[in-house]
């Protein structure tokens, strides 16, 4: 016993690892982001918080709560635990047996009606690091899941912000329209008279009537679109049957910016690049996996038995025997087999390799995107609001005029389209304002917690 345990020892402290240590590939990015905006506070994980609205936070903590995708996210997590657990229990097998005959011998002479009670162990080494690649490659596999839990959570989240602010700005919308449509209402009765009093054409009424039934139109429009914006938050909510009336329109709020200088490093806190990553390492680890199935296995064995004549005496029966040894299995004519392993092991490691640069290509550019559109959003708001006013003012003016006998209906007619169009391209500039920050903040896995603020 004491050589097999000493052949043991010496096999585990020659113990090696195959095949290659993970090294994180490199991504050709640049330091910093372009066209980084000056920051303010750090954004935290719950980041839909910062844009103050009640109903959104109620309306997100109920989809990450009940959402279908974020449930079956959560189930692919635990198949993972499952499966890291099964890999780590240590791997001892045993077996054992009880026989019957009708005579035997032992230390004590001949016995009859024996009875003979046998357990073997087997306990295999991990000489090539098999088990332990095994491990490494099942704990990525868990920590991919869970980054893809994360993805799910930061995805569902930012789509319930969206539709609600993109509910807001319909809802905005449509409160514009139905002013003017009261307006162009207005337009078509004034101009019936005027008709029928002759100070006007029949060309004025056949227009406030055509601009009467377009605004009708678009009205009509946006109230499909908020049907369908109900409909994608009820799905999201896991709440069908959700009824949104209207409520606080479109929320004047500026938007979260981040820092000047926003390092591209941030992109490895996005969950899909985590995720890219351990999908990586467990490619990785199976290429050693296959490598030491080529390998002979070597493992321990032992043996324990007793005889007695009577089933009570059996396990402390003086007829008693064990032994210790060493047990070898050599592939000798799956080489070819084996080795084809290792090279799809190999073939889809690279394929992870490109997978990972791919997601962090493709990450970077919605970073810079989100950052380009929240740019844009921005700069476009100090004029939209300007032009607003303009036309608003012109309106005013617009209106006199046409009263008293000044101008054609046709000139009001301009200017009051002028204004109605302003002032809904306004509403849709903070709509891609709110749109684009969402983005933005999703892009960098959650915001930008940890910096600095200059």
């Amino acid at each position: 016993m004491k050589g097999a345990l000493l052949i043991a020892v010496t096999l585990l402290t020659g113990c090696t690892v195959m095949g290659p240590e993970y090294e994180r590939p490199r991504a050709a990015l640049p330091d910093v982001y372009p066209a980084a905006t000056e920051g303010q506070a750090a954004i935290e994980p719950d980041w839909w918080t910062v844009y103050g609205d009640a109903d959104l936070n109620r309306l997100v903590a109920r989809a990450l709560l009940a959402n279908a995708d974020v449930a079956q996210a959560v189930a692919r997590i635990e198949q993972a635990v499952g499966l890291q657990t099964e890999v780590g229990t240590p791997r001892v097998t045993g077996s054992g047996s009880v026989r019957g005959s009708g005579a035997s011998i032992n230390s004590q002479g001949i016995n009859e009606g024996d009875l003979s009670l046998t357990l073997t162990t087997a306990y295999e080494f991990d000489l090539w690091g098999r088990y332990r690649r095994l491990n490494e490659s099942s704990r990525a596999q868990y920590l991919a899941s869970q980054a893809a839990a994360d993805t799910v959570r930061l995805t569902v989240a930012a789509q319930v912000a969206q539709g609600w602010f993109a509910l807001g700005a319909l809802d905005a919308q449509s409160v514009s329209l139905r002013s003017t449509l009261k307006t162009r209402e207005e337009a078509v009765r004034v101009n019936r008279q005027r008709l029928d009093a002759g100070t006007a054409s029949r060309l004025d009424l056949e227009q406030a009537e055509l601009q009467r039934a377009d605004v009708a139109l678009q009205l009509r429009e946006l109230q499909r679109q908020r049907a369908l914006s109900v409909s994608l938050l009820g799905q999201l909510t896991a709440d069908p049957g959700l009824s949104l009336p209207v409520g606080p329109l479109l929320a004047d709020v500026p938007p979260p910016l981040p820092p000047a200088g926003l390092p591209s490093a941030l992109l490895e806190r996005r969950p899909d690049v985590q995720r890219a990553e351990q999908q990586l390492v467990a490619a990785n680890a199976q290429i050693g996996v296959a490598r030491a199935a080529m390998f002979p296995q070597i493992s321990l064995t032992g043996l324990l038995g007793g005889e007695s004549v009577a089933l009570q005496d059996l396990l402390k029966a003086p007829g008693s025997y064990w032994s210790v040894g060493i047990g070898l299995t050599l592939p000798l004519f799956e080489q070819g087999r084996l080795g084809a392993r290792v090279d799809q092991a190999s073939a889809r490691q690279r394929e992870a390799v490109a997978v990972y640069q791919g997601v962090v290509g493709t990450s970077f550019r919605e970073v810079a995107d989100a950052l380009a559109n929240l740019s844009a959003a921005r700069e476009s708001q100090a004029g939209l609001l300007f032009r607003e006013a303009t036309a608003r003012r012109a309106l005013v003016l617009a209106q006199a005029r046409f009263d008293a006998g000044y101008s054609s209906y046709l000139e009001l007619l301009e200017s009051q389209r002028a204004a109605s169009s302003t002032e809904l391209e306004t509403v849709r500039n903070r709509r891609a304002q709110l749109s684009a920050s969402i983005d933005l903040v999703k892009s960098l896995g959650g915001g930008w917690a940890g910096l600095p603020a200059r």
